[in-house]
C-alpha cells in the first residue's frame, strides 16, 4: 500500500506544477491581451517554461539517480512556486519568458521524478497501470487547469492565474518533500541492469523517436485548441476551457486503461501501435470537420485531446524498462527533453501555419507526424515487459 502512496505524492507534485508549466495556454486569449502581442508570439510566451524544461531534464535525471525523488521533488517544484509568483509582478515580456523558462527548469524536477517512482517502487506486472496513473498527473493537472484558470484569468487577469499555479505548486512541494521515502531495496534493484549505455540498443532510440512524432499533434492541439473553438466556433473562452477539461478527465482514464492493457499482454509497444492507428482516424475526422467548419471539428477537437495523449505512458515506461535502475533518470529525463525539443519548436511553427494557412492545415500537420511514427514504433521484436 505504501507504493501508492509514494505514487500519489509523485502525481500531487507533477500536477500541481502542470498548471504553471502547462496551462499557461488555456488563457492563450488573455495573453495576447495583456502584452498586445500576435498569436504565434503568445505562443511563446505561454510555452515559454518549455526553455527551461529542454534545459534541465537530463540534469535532474541524473541528480534523481544519485539523491532520490524526495530532495529534487521537494526543491524543484517549491523553487518553480516562487518563480510562477515573481512573474505575476513583472510586466515586461523577456522576463516574463525569462522567469517563466527558469521556472520551467525547476518544475521539471516533477517530470523525472515520477516517473522514476513507478518503476523504483513496483513490479511489472504493475508498472503499466501505476505508469498510466502516474501519467494522469498532467491530465489531472490539465483538468484543474482548465476550470480554474479562464475564471482566474477574466476575474484577476494573468497576474491572478499565475498566483493561482504558484500556490498549488508550492503546497505540493511542501508534501511531496516531507512524505516521500526511498523504496525496499528489493524493488529497487529489480528489472534488468544494463551493461553500460542503454543507448546501445537501437529500440531505445526508436521508443524517444516515437514520442518526438507523436508530441506533433499533442503540442498542436493542446496549445491551439481553446484558441480554435473561439475564433472558428464562436465559443466562450470559459466554455471552451470547460470542454477541455471535461477531456483531460477523460484522458486520465485513457492512460489508466491503456496501461492495464499493457500489463495484461505484458506489452508496451503493440498497444501504442495500435492507440496511434486510432488516433490517425481521429486526426483525419478532426482535419476534415475543421476544413467545412461543422460541428464535426469541435467534437473532434475534444476526442483528440484525449486521445493524443493515451500513449505517452506507454513509451515513457518502455524507455524506463529499457534504461534498467542505474540510467532510468538521465533516459526518462532525455526521453522529456527530446519531447520538450519538439513541443518549443512546432508552438510558433504551427502559429505561423494556422495565421496563414488555417487550422485544419495545422492539425493535417499532426496527423502526418502520426502517420510518419507508424514505422518508427519498434513493436516487432518487443518481449514481455518482464512478466
Amino acid at each position: 500500500m505504501k507504493r501508492w502512496w509514494m505514487l500519489a505524492l509523485g502525481v500531487n507534485a507533477h500536477a500541481g506544477v502542470t498548471l504553471g508549466l502547462f496551462g499557461l495556454p488555456l488563457v492563450m486569449p488573455e495573453i495576447e491581451r495583456h502584452f498586445g502581442v500576435p498569436l504565434a508570439v503568445a505562443g511563446v510566451i505561454a510555452n515559454a517554461p518549455a526553455l527551461g524544461i529542454l534545459a534541465a531534464l537530463v540534469a535532474w535525471g541524473a541528480l534523481a539517480d544519485r539523491h532520490g525523488e524526495r530532495l529534487i521533488l521537494g526543491t524543484g517544484v517549491g523553487l518553480a512556486g516562487l518563480l510562477l509568483a515573481a512573474v505575476a509582478f513583472v510586466e515586461q515580456t523577456w522576463a516574463v519568458v525569462a522567469l517563466l523558462a527558469l521556472a520551467g527548469a525547476a518544475g521539471s524536477a516533477a517530470m523525472v521524478g515520477g516517473g522514476r517512482i513507478v518503476l523504483r517502487w513496483f513490479e511489472p506486472p504493475e508498472r503499466g497501470v501505476a505508469m498510466g496513473v502516474r501519467q494522469v498527473s498532467f491530465t489531472l493537472g490539465m483538468a484543474i487547469g482548465a476550470f480554474a484558470l479562464p475564471p482566474a484569468a477574466r476575474a484577476y487577469g494573468l497576474g491572478g492565474v499565475l498566483l493561482v499555479c504558484a500556490c498549488v505548486s508550492l503546497v505540493a512541494a511542501v508534501l511531496a518533500g516531507i512524505f516521500l521515502a526511498e523504496p525496499p531495496r528489493a524493488i529497487t534493484a529489480s528489472g534488468p541492469v544494463a551493461a553500460g549505455s542503454p543507448y546501445r540498443q537501437p529500440a531505445l532510440w526508436r521508443v524517444h523517436a516515437t514520442s518526438a512524432l507523436h508530441a506533433v499533434p499533442q503540442v498542436i492541439v493542446s496549445t491551439y485548441g481553446v484558441t480554435c473553438l473561439v475564433r472558428l466556433y464562436g465559443w466562450d473562452v470559459v466554455a471552451a476551457g470547460q470542454l477541455f477539461g471535461v477531456a483531460a478527465i477523460c484522458g486520465a482514464a485513457v492512460r489508466i486503461a491503456a496501461g492495464r492493457w499493457s500489463d495484461h499482454s505484458g506489452l508496451r509497444m503493440r498497444p501504442l501501435l495500435l492507440l496511434t492507428l486510432a488516433n490517425l482516424v481521429v486526426l483525419a475526422l478532426l482535419v476534415a470537420g475543421t476544413l467545412t467548419r461543422t460541428t464535426l471539428g469541435a467534437a473532434m477537437l475534444a476526442v483528440a485531446s484525449v486521445m493524443t495523449v493515451a500513449g505517452n505512458g506507454l513509451a515513457y515506461l518502455r524507455a524506463g524498462e529499457l534504461a534498467g535502475p542505474a540510467w532510468a533518470g538521465r533516459v526518462l529525463g532525455t526521453h522529456n527533453t527530446l519531447q520538450n525539443v519538439v513541443s518549443l519548436a512546432v508552438t510558433p511553427l504551427a502559429g505561423v501555419l494556422i495565421t496563414g494557412s488555417g487550422y485544419g492545415v495545422a492539425f493535417a500537420a499532426g496527423l502526418a507526424c502520426a502517420l510518419i511514427s507508424l514505422p518508427v514504433i519498434p513493436f516487432r521484436r518487443e518481449q514481455s515487459a518482464g512478466l
